[in-house]
């Protein structure tokens, strides 16, 4: 992994996430599609294992769109964001749950002690911190021993055929040249991009399925059941990002053992890679 520095957040990325989530703020979380999502990231999360009042965090929790889920099923849930913007979003989505508390800070400086938690969870976050290894480690720091732990980071195509990397490759270059725009104009970019890209893409997909095809490998077959604005937010989420960290399964095992989680599994469908580990 690379180095980092000595504070380890990028300003501008946060910037941007801040205004992504105040721009596509997911205001119905009750939403049959939300909650869809929401099942398949959290699948192997063992909520039946944790007590009535167990006691957790939102590690990078944007708009709350999973917090408003999750609080359901916890005692207390600590949401996290180092965007003020965005956690006025997961502020006014979440804002009756009496069980939510929310902190202005990054991962770095979260004000929760250390091998205090019950559970935590960091999804789509990590990767786009400097030095993922470490953020990962802080998280990890704040569970009690035998708490779990469940990450979701970008993998590195290490399931994908060769022209699946090369097609990405070539999106990867749109990414660099979009993703310093102005937000405004960054905005307006991925909404073209979801539009003419995402969104016919996604529903060849879906007709391929319905016609017997296999779709695993074909390019944004994950979203041939996604809703417009669900594909609208993560096209500015991909190419709108200055810093993106992919990593393949072996490299986020082995990050998670170094961090000090045991017991690690992971989900065995899309998306990749979503895993849990407990802490030793």
């Amino acid at each position: 992994m690379s180095s980092a520095p000595e504070n380890n957040a990028d300003r501008r990325v946060i910037e941007d996430f801040g205004h992504e989530w105040a721009a596509y703020s997911n205001s119905a979380p009750s939403h049959e599609e939300h909650r869809r999502l929401f099942n398949a990231y959290f699948s192997i999360f063992p909520f039946d294992k944790l007590a009535k009042d167990a006691e957790g965090f939102d590690a990078g929790c944007g708009s709350g769109r999973w917090a408003i889920f999750v609080s359901e099923r916890v005692g207390k849930l600590h949401c996290i964001d180092a965007a003020a913007s965005a956690l006025d979003t997961a502020r006014e989505m979440l804002g009756s749950k009496r069980n939510v508390e929310f902190h202005l800070a990054s991962i770095e400086d979260m004000p929760i002690k250390n091998a205090s938690q019950d559970f935590g969870y960091s999804l789509g976050v990590l990767h786009h911190i400097p030095d993922t290894e470490r953020a990962l480690r802080d998280c990890v720091a704040k569970l009690k021993p035998g708490a779990p732990f469940l990450v979701y980071l970008y993998y590195r195509f290490d399931n994908s055929p060769g022209w699946f990397v090369a097609v990405w490759r070539i999106s990867d270059l749109l990414r660099r040249m979009v993703s310093p725009m102005p937000f405004p104009i960054k905005r307006m970019v991925t909404d073209l991009i979801a539009v003419l890209v995402y969104w016919p893409m996604a529903r060849a997909a879906k007709l391929a399925e319905r016609l017997g095809a296999d779709v695993s490998n074909v390019p944004l077959s994950y979203y041939r059941d996604a809703g417009f604005r669900t594909i609208r937010n993560d096209a500015l989420d991909r190419f709108g990002t200055r810093l993106e960290q992919r990593f393949t399964r072996i490299e986020i095992a082995e990050m998670m053992e170094k961090a000090g989680l045991k017991n690690i599994r992971f989900r065995e469908a899309e998306p990749y890679w979503v895993a849990l580990g407990t802490r030793g």
